[in-house]
């Protein structure tokens, strides 16, 4: 509760404790003094909205300006305007940045160099360069404030090309570029990644005294970097007489995107050694560069650190943890990362949401994957994307269709990746006519052209359909090249529906577009096999020998606690290795003894049938089950992953195993996700 302020003061005192309030860093109390103003002036609404500005409250800021204005008790001024035109930027509040511009040109400071120069930057921070160009152009006089604000706004709006259009005009024009110009344009050199021109405005800046401009260099170094020259962006690191933490943060980026990750690593220690104060930047950037060189568990050792530290992570920060944790498959992280999110109030956060989305998904568990997307206020594509993608991946391709319908109608336009997605779903799903209407809706309804990957997952679509023929003879009428996609889910079709003569066809091609690829010489032979046909099954993996391919070994993990534990085919070196296969001898003479018997067809070697069966038993995801029902202690569900396509054998293993434990088991294969429980499974035995 505030204390009650001053009232009926003259004019000239409102104005003072209204300064000394602000100076005190007591917005609230200067804010409520200016409320019962019964005649409030310009220069405190002026004071007031910088103020608010000033401490990250640019909302705030407009909103008073808005207010007012409407109240009709002030007439703004040409200071006024300045002043919300900042709070406007910092925001990138695009609806009032032209709200702000209709009172500059009603109020006439449109002609005015200061003001045009602020509304040129607050339409470059709101990314409207239609908004920036029209300011440009009603200027009559313009200075190197005006060139290098416009310069800089069309590399925020992404047009490189007119920013360094732009800059030779400015030259032509007889403005003379300064510090910040060159810090402005060098981004559209690293975009474009135009070194011979980012190279000769080093030169003119080192020619004309600003070769230790902390702001030039900073962008010099990214610009060598993106330009892959990390030799030259270390030249002008080393060169610099004093270094701020944000050439540090750069340079560190710098090698991180050019793979040098352990480079990178040992100049971010260099850096805590020196003492340089880390910000939250410094921290973001050495995460993320861990995360896109494949440290994903760097990333979050990192994070501890940052918080250790006394670092806040922002929502960057979270957001690209959240990455790391659906790269690690880490279910427990990212429900931590969640209630980080839930406690520091990030909720409204697309971005983060977006990722606890397919986080969730990807770690197995839908139900939550779907909720957190459910609670979202604000989706974008990329949040429809995401979701439908989940429900595909996880097979229900119903699910994934209604929320195509329901993004459609929410008026968010479908993309390139919504149309993969729910094409994904039908497949998984069986929904073969539902599949062919969206395919032809793409482009006649949403004017989406299909790509290869489009016609790709049509053709999986009819393939495991059972339509093979169809299949056939719609890559035969591809107005593009069929890609190893296409042949790829012709011949997985092939295999499900053992039609020899079209996955013969379909492999031979695959043989031919991705001769390396050992997955299409097991497919084939599988089929061969299936049909019986020992010799030419023989010949095939023959081929696979003499041409020096080498199958991808099984690999299957599952994670106890906060460890993963990961199994290969016939794998002994568990510590609980014994149990684990004397609990999978359990299995198998409890399924005979209920009717079932193994599948022995997914086993390729010409084996008698007890070494058959005690192949198939070696399996990695009966091993991964068996060790996570081994050290379950007391929870519901086991989450299993696969980097290979399961096999029929370890389905119906599986599928009993959740019976008879009474567990759900979640197993990811390469292919999609299977939910195992009660005697079945989420895939319906089609997969």
């Amino acid at each position: 509760m505030l204390s009650k302020v001053p009232t009926n003061l003259p004019p000239h005192l409102n104005i003072k404790f209204i300064r000394k309030y602000l100076n005190s860093g007591d917005i609230a109390r200067a804010r409520q003094l200016f409320d019962v103003i019964s005649e409030p002036d310009v220069q405190s609404w002026t004071l007031l909205i910088s103020a608010y500005t000033r401490n990250g409250l640019c909302n705030e800021a407009v909103n008073l300006y808005t207010e007012v204005k409407k109240s009709k008790t002030i007439k703004p001024d040409k200071l006024a305007i300045l002043a919300v035109s900042k709070a406007c930027a910092a925001s990138g509040d695009l609806v009032r940045a032209k709200e702000i511009h209709c009172d500059a040109v009603k109020y006439r400071f449109i002609s005015d160099l200061i003001v045009g120069n602020a509304l040129i930057d607050m339409y470059g921070k709101c990314k409207y360069f239609e908004g920036a160009e029209r300011v440009f152009d009603d200027l009559r006089i313009k200075d190197v404030i005006t060139w290098t604000s416009f310069c800089s706004c069309y590399v925020n709006c992404g047009f490189p090309r007119e920013a360094l259009q732009a800059f030779r005009e400015m030259g032509l024009s007889g403005i003379r570029p300064n510090a910040m110009t060159l810090s402005s344009i060098l981004p559209a050199c690293s975009v474009l990644k135009f070194f011979n021109l980012g190279r000769d405005i080093h030169g003119f800046g080192i020619k004309n005294g600003m070769g230790e401009n902390m702001f030039v260099n900073s962008a010099l170094v990214d610009m060598y970097s993106s330009c892959s020259s990390i030799k030259h962006a270390e030249l002008v690191f080393s060169n610099m007489p004093q270094l701020d933490v944000v050439l540090w943060n750069v340079i560190i980026s710098a090698y991180f995107s050019n793979g040098k990750w352990e480079k990178a690593l040992d100049k971010f220690q260099e850096m805590r050694s020196q003492g340089v104060k880390l910000d939250s930047a410094s921290w973001n950037s050495v995460i993320a560069g861990c995360i896109d060189n494949g440290k994903a568990q760097e990333a979050v050792e990192l994070l501890g650190d940052m918080q250790r530290l006394g670092c806040k992570p922002n929502r960057i920060s979270i957001t690209s943890v959240l990455t790391a944790c659906t790269l690690l498959e880490s279910w427990r992280g990212g429900k931590e990362i969640h209630t980080y999110i839930f406690r520091h109030c990030f909720m409204d956060d697309l971005t983060s949401n977006t990722a606890l989305v397919l986080l969730y998904a990807k770690s197995g568990d839908l139900e939550l994957s779907n909720r957190v997307f459910n609670m979202m206020l604000l989706k974008d594509s990329v949040a429809w994307n995401t979701i439908i993608i989940a429900n595909s991946m996880h097979g229900r391709g119903e699910e994934a269709l209604s929320l195509f319908n329901k993004m459609v109608g929410s008026g968010v336009k479908p993309n390139s990746v919504t149309f993969t997605g729910v094409l994904s779903g039908c497949s998984h799903s069986k929904m073969v006519d539902e599949g062919l209407s969206i395919f032809h809706s793409m482009s006649r309804d949403h004017k989406v052209e299909p790509d290869a990957e489009h016609y790709s997952c049509l053709v999986d679509v009819l393939s495991r359909g059972g339509r093979l023929v169809e299949a056939y003879d719609f890559i035969q009428q591809m107005p593009i090249e069929p890609n190893a996609g296409a042949w790829g889910a012709l011949l997985g079709g092939c295999r499900v529906y053992k039609n020899v003569d079209l996955g013969r066809i379909a492999a031979n091609r695959l043989f031919e577009i991705e001769p390396d690829n050992p997955g299409n010489y097991v497919l084939l032979s599988n089929i061969l096999v299936t049909a019986k046909l020992w010799g030419e099954a023989s010949e095939t993996r023959k081929l696979l020998r003499d041409r020096g391919i080498r199958k991808v070994p099984g690999c299957s993990w599952v994670q106890v606690k906060s460890t993963v534990h990961t199994f290969v085919v016939g794998d002994k070196n568990n510590d609980q290795s014994n149990d684990i296969y004397n609990f999978l001898d359990e299995i198998r003479r409890k399924m005979k003894l209920a009717g079932y018997h193994p599948d022995t067809e997914f086993v390729l070697q010409d084996l008698d049938r007890e070494e058959q069966e005690d192949s198939l038993c070696n399996h990695s995801e009966k091993q991964a089950v068996a060790f996570g029902i081994l050290n379950m202690k007391g929870e519901l569900s086991i989450r299993v992953f696969k980097n290979l396509r399961i096999c029929g054998d370890c389905h119906n293993t599986i599928n009993f195993i959740a019976k008879y434990v009474g567990v759900q088991i979640i197993v990811r294969d390469s292919l999609r996700f299977h939910h195992f429980a009660h005697g079945t499974c989420s895939c319906g035995d089609f997969w």
